[in-house]
């Protein structure tokens, strides 16, 4: 499936690889905070030593950074895209739609919608643009 960015995305993008020489694969911009789909194997290079690199992109963006690390299938993309959040299972349905069933601990499952669903909101967008996944349910 192919990501449309837009310019403002884009310029994210190329301020984000630059400062920590990690790739994104996308980038959702929102009012507040910036979203950054990065490349698997490349979290801990995005974040630095102590998290100083995310936090210079943080301070250079005027926005709170997110980091998603991208994965090789739907079920480990989805997992990955509602870290920190324990996720046991992911269960891919395809009917009319495709739908994944999340098992998460209950104690988990706070984490896992995050603050106003934030979290879960992100983890559709970003599963519908690179898995053509309809939703996520939470089990």
């Amino acid at each position: 499936m192919k990501v449309t960015l837009s310019d403002t995305a884009r310029r994210f993008i190329a301020l984000f690889e630059e400062e920590t020489e990690a790739t994104a694969h996308d980038c959702l911009v929102f009012d507040d905070r910036v979203v950054f789909l990065v490349a698997a194997g490349d979290m801990a290079t995005a974040i630095g030593p102590g998290g100083r690199t995310v936090q210079s992109v943080e301070r250079q963006l005027g926005r709170t950074v997110e980091l998603v690390e991208d994965a090789d299938t739907p079920e480990a993309f989805v997992a990955s895209a509602l870290a920190p959040a324990a996720v046991r299972h992911v269960t891919l349905s395809r009917q009319n739609d495709t739908v994944a069933y999340v098992e998460v601990a209950d104690a988990d499952r706070g984490v896992a919608i995050g603050a106003s669903g934030k979290t879960i909101d992100t983890a559709r967008e970003l599963a519908r643009r690179h898995y053509d996944i309809d939703d996520i349910q939470l089990t």
